[in-house]
């Protein structure tokens, strides 16, 4: 055993000394390629291939994709910031005539999706083109690629325009079988995120709001393609809850497209577009370097609005996986202080988390706002948490599908007496100085008074989110507990009842805030936190992947396993998330 234990040992130290060679000489080839100036050649297109990509907020310029590396797979990742820059210079640039769009299956959120959107219609009117291919067209990929002025499909290809759905697991029945409860407390009937816990259904009430943002968030996509290809709105909402689209001909029979293609045919076309020979390549360039040839503009300016992006889950602590406080506050201190920080934008796209987290970071906030004007623009979700720590601002902005509001507590504690004593065979002793010495405890139920502390607890910071509200947007109290108890609303439903103020994307608070703080004409954007570099990142995942692997070496247990139980910890304590039904399909 010790003889195969040190020829493991050796095995992964050569594995690790592989891998790390490989990144160092990888990182000399993009130090150097990175130092070679990026030309735009005449007559090019912009390319814009989202196939399969998670799109974020935003990557780091010195982006490098390992996804196509065998044994570095992974979901490759697209930059919303980078990609609408991109579209923007194309669109002034003389040089690029157009856009060859690839973006049938993109991973992003429906608010994401729409304000990509508005990037591409605004490329539109440059009078340049934006031609659009794929295989396969998801519900998301069709709504973006719509915008296009002409969009084809592989003739064996599939296009989807059948609705919008929210599915979730619910775990009552697994709990019930390992012998662990849930113990659970809550204010507010539309709380529904540890519904997954206590049923094996949804509630009335969670598909009242569920059924109600996703109607809202149908119509998005419906008007957007019936205005894209010009026809009737309620065709298009025929054509997707009848699903008569079914294959490429139905397609091409509801003119959803506009032929049934093959790669090469939209090749060809490209070319007549450019009045090319058919013989001659095509000039292209992607997002990354079209940016990296076009310097930001007002580079000097000493006038600079500070976009602060949150992405992510709510935790505390330091973890750059998450919207971690420590770190976070680290950021608002430095933009507070900097005297060239003019007026600060949070750009969050967060379902929520921690109940403390997420106070002590809307103090920092309020406190920054104390100093220098502060709006906030919404992404796919700022909910609970996310919402939270928006309150503070002096302007919120949302896009119509941005899912938002979720204002309730939760906590949540398990009980895992039976699965130990009955299941395992395990019993535990505790000696204590004091009643309440052991609470709360894994190994036992809560007594009835312990259980009047936790709701409590609940309580007091369900009505502390309450004030926070209150204060931030100027409403009565008894106006924000009506639209409160947990509840999910969309931008365009948020609006009405006063959560937010403006329908609008990141631009559109730029605007607002540059006006506010009278730097309107002179000015600079500037994106925090600072990125780390991939490397950086690379090691910092490896890292942490050694670490879940050590686990499940030492155990014996599956790294799935470790991976779910991280985010199950993470919902100890007391929690301000919204349900956990946020992947729409």
């Amino acid at each position: 055993m010790k003889f195969l234990s040190n020829v493991l040992s050796v095995i992964v130290g050569l594995f690790v000394f592989t891998i790390l060679a490989f990144f160092f000489i990888a990182g000399l080839i993009t130090l150097a390629s990175s130092s070679e100036k990026v030309n735009v050649e005449e007559n090019s297109l912009l390319s814009i291939n989202l196939e399969g990509k998670s799109i974020v907020e935003r990557t780091s310029d010195d982006e490098f994709d390992f996804s196509s590396i065998p044994g570095f797979g992974g979901t490759p990742t697209a930059g919303l910031i980078q990609l609408k820059r991109a579209i923007q210079l194309a669109g002034e640039n003389d040089k690029i005539k157009g856009i060859y769009l690839r973006a049938g299956y993109p991973q992003a959120g429906q608010a994401t999706l729409r304000e990509l959107r508005e990037a591409l219609e605004s490329f539109k009117e440059s009078g340049k083109f934006i031609i659009s291919y794929s295989e396969f067209y998801t519900e998301g990929g069709y709504y973006l690629s719509s915008v296009a002025n002409q969009l084809y499909i592989n003739p064996q290809g599939m296009l989807e325009l059948n609705g919008l759905a929210s599915e979730g697991m619910f775990f009552k029945g697994f709990f019930e079988k390992i012998g662990v409860e849930p113990q659970v407390f809550r204010v507010g009937d539309f709380k529904s995120a540890v519904e997954p816990f206590l049923l094996d259904k949804m509630s009335e009430e969670s598909r009242l709001q569920s059924q109600a943002y996703l109607d809202e968030l149908n119509q998005v996509i419906i008007a957007g393609v019936a205005y894209s290809r010009g026809i009737e709105q309620s065709k298009i909402a025929e054509i997707s809850n009848r699903m008569l689209v079914k294959t490429p001909k139905d397609a091409l029979e509801h003119k959803l497209v506009d032929g049934l293609w093959y790669d090469d045919q939209v090749m060809a076309l490209l070319r007549e577009k450019l009045e090319i020979d058919e013989d001659k390549e095509i000039n292209t360039i992607n997002v990354t370097n079209l940016n990296l040839a076009s310097p930001s503009k007002n580079r000097l300016s000493r006038n600079r609005v500070a976009v602060l992006v949150a992405e992510g889950e709510i935790v505390g602590g330091n973890d750059d996986r998450f919207i971690s406080s420590e770190a976070f506050i680290r950021e608002i201190q430095k933009l507070k202080k900097n005297k060239d920080i003019k007026a600060v934008i949070l750009r969050i796209n967060s379902p929520g988390g921690s109940a403390l987290a997420s106070d002590v970071m809307w103090r920092e906030l309020k406190e920054l706002k104390e100093e220098k004007p502060f709006v906030v623009s919404m992404s796919d979700f700022a909910a609970s948490g996310g919402y939270y720590m928006s309150a503070a601002a002096d302007r919120i902005f949302a896009h119509p599908n941005t899912l938002t509001g979720s204002i309730g507590i939760f906590g949540i504690w398990f009980n895992a007496q039976e699965l130990l004593n009955k299941k395992l065979g395990i019993t535990t002793d505790v000696v204590k100085t004091g009643e309440f010495a052991d609470f709360p405890s894994p190994f036992r139920t809560m007594r009835t008074d312990e259980e009047a502390i936790y709701q409590r607890i609940v309580e007091e910071g369900y009505d502390t989110f309450l004030s926070r509200v209150v204060d931030g947007r100027g409403m009565d109290r008894n106006e924000v507990e009506k639209i409160a108890s947990g509840r999910v609303w969309s931008g365009v439903q948020a609006k009405e009842i006063g959560l937010v103020d403006e329908l609008g994307g990141l631009d559109e608070a730029i605007n607002w805030v540059t006006n506010k703080a009278e730097i309107a004409d002179d000015f600079r954007v500037v994106f925090y936190p600072e990125q780390k570099s991939w490397i950086e990142r690379l090691l910092s995942d490896i890292s942490r992947d050694v670490e879940v692997t050590y686990q499940s070496y030492k155990t014996g247990i599956p790294v799935e396993f470790w991976k779910e139980l991280e985010k199950i910890k993470r919902l100890e304590g007391v929690v301000a998330r919204m349900p956990f039904f946020d992947q729409i399909r």
